[in-house]
Order: C-alpha cells, then sequence, then structure tokens
C-alpha cells in the first residue's frame, strides 16, 4: 500500500521507480523486461510484480525505447493513466492504449490527490531520429506534504533553480547503458550539479546498474556499480547538505 503519511521509493531499475505518495501509486518510465532492442540486456534482478500492481498512474517522460517501452506497459492495467509528453498519445493509441493524458511543459493534472506537473527536459525526446519532433519532460509531484522531481532524462537547464525550495527528493539520472553519454544527459559529476542547484534533501541517482550491451558488462563490470559513488563523491563536495541515498534496483526508501 502506499505510504499515506509520507512517501515512499522503489527504484525497479534504470529509469523506473514507484512513487508511492499521498496515497498514489504512480510508476515512472517503465522498463520491466530483460532485454531491450536486442543488444541491451538487464544486468539487475528481474522486477517484482507487485510494482505493476494498482497503479495510479503511469509517466512517461519521452518517447525512447529505454523509457516507452511497449511491452512493459502491457504489464500495467490498462484502466491506468498514463501521462506522456505532448505528440506521444498517438504512439500509444495505436497500440491499444486509451487512457492517455498528453502534458506541455508548465501543465500538470491530479492523480488522486498529487498534483503532477510537467517540468523542462534537456533531451532529445522524439521515438526514433527521424520521427516527429516531441520535447522530453520531467514531472514534479505535490502530495501529502511531499515534493518529489522525477528527472526522466536531461542534461542541465535553464530553469532548474525554479525547482528549488522544499523539494523532498530529486530523482536524477547519472549514468546509461552504453560507455558514453552524449548531450541531454546527466553524468555523476552534472547530477551532482543538479542537486546543489535544486537542493532537495534527498538525492536518488537512477538511470544506473540495470541495462548495458551485452558485451560490455563483461569487459567493464564498472559501467554498472560505478556511477552511484561518483555521484556520492561529487555530491559530497558541490552540494554537502544534500543527502545521497543510492538504491540497488528493487531497493525502497521512506521519506518522513
Amino acid at each position: 500500500m502506499a505510504a499515506e503519511d509520507g512517501l515512499r521509493i522503489t527504484y525497479v531499475g534504470h529509469a523506473t521507480a514507484l512513487i508511492e505518495l499521498g496515497g498514489a501509486r504512480i510508476l515512472t518510465d517503465p522498463v520491466l523486461r530483460s532485454r531491450l532492442l536486442l543488444f541491451i540486456r538487464r544486468h539487475a534482478p528481474d522486477p517484482d510484480p507487485g510494482v505493476t500492481r494498482d497503479l495510479d498512474a503511469v509517466l512517461i517522460s519521452h518517447l525512447h525505447p529505454d523509457h516507452l517501452d511497449f511491452s512493459s506497459l502491457h504489464r500495467v492495467d490498462r484502466g491506468s493513466l498514463i501521462v506522456v509528453p505532448a505528440g506521444g498519445r498517438r504512439l500509444l493509441a495505436r497500440r491499444g492504449f486509451g487512457n492517455v493524458l498528453e502534458l506541455r511543459e508548465g501543465e500538470e493534472t491530479t492523480v488522486g490527490d498529487v498534483i503532477v506537473r510537467a517540468t523542462p527536459a534537456e533531451h532529445e525526446g522524439r521515438r526514433w531520429k527521424l520521427g516527429r519532433p516531441v520535447d522530453a519532460l520531467g514531472y514534479e509531484l505535490v502530495g501529502g506534504g511531499r515534493r518529489v522531481y522525477f528527472a526522466g532524462d536531461t542534461d542541465l537547464f535553464d530553469g532548474m533553480a525554479e525547482l528549488a525550495g522544499g523539494l523532498d527528493v530529486a530523482l536524477l539520472p547519472i549514468a546509461g547503458w552504453g560507455p558514453h553519454l552524449h548531450s541531454g544527459h546527466l553524468d555523476p559529476h552534472r547530477a551532482a550539479e543538479a542537486a546543489a542547484i535544486m537542493q532537495p534533501r534527498i538525492a536518488v541517482p537512477i538511470h544506473w546498474g540495470t541495462l548495458l550491451r551485452v558485451a560490455l558488462a563483461r569487459r567493464r563490470p564498472g559501467l554498472l556499480t560505478d556511477p552511484p559513488e561518483q555521484f556520492r563523491v561529487q555530491l559530497a563536495e558541490l552540494a554537502p547538505q544534500v543527502e545521497a541515498k543510492v538504491l540497488a534496483p528493487g531497493e525502497s526508501v521512506v521519506v518522513s
């Protein structure tokens, strides 16, 4: 059950997190299967099937296959609300998803007693490189006296400071599924910079330890394990007042 008087976050893996807030259960960017795009493999434990039960909403930050995975969405009850960036609803409708809400930056909706507000993201959000342009989003969730920011995929962006002030938890991406991060992403250092700007009480690193190209896990296992420790070191230097809470895939934290 959701934490009625607090906040519970379960890091499922990659950009997937279960946020239980204000009586609502909200899942972000669900990627739940063992292999993605043939050459990307899950190197974390299989998700607990319970993360998809009784969901009130699913938040999709952008349309890339490692954030919008139709196979994983089919594990979610069809009655659950799916929130997507503007321009993404048609893609889901073609695959039979009917309860889809588009949001643009600055727009909001309510999920039970939780306000979900779309925030900017500095990231190319279309499905494929030659597809229709679609902006990426982050999401701010407010409910039960708590505020949570889920970044999805982003780089540092103008206006990030507007999220500061009373932010309880920031879920910040710190790595990827390959050896290199291109523009539009946060690495451990830039994620620590983001935390220094937003000043959350707690920063939870995401987008690490889960997906990796098949051969890289054997040749460079540190790609799966090193990023959160690098983030912790950078955060201690740039924002020592922010607590780094590193959750392995499958682990949870309750914030009172």
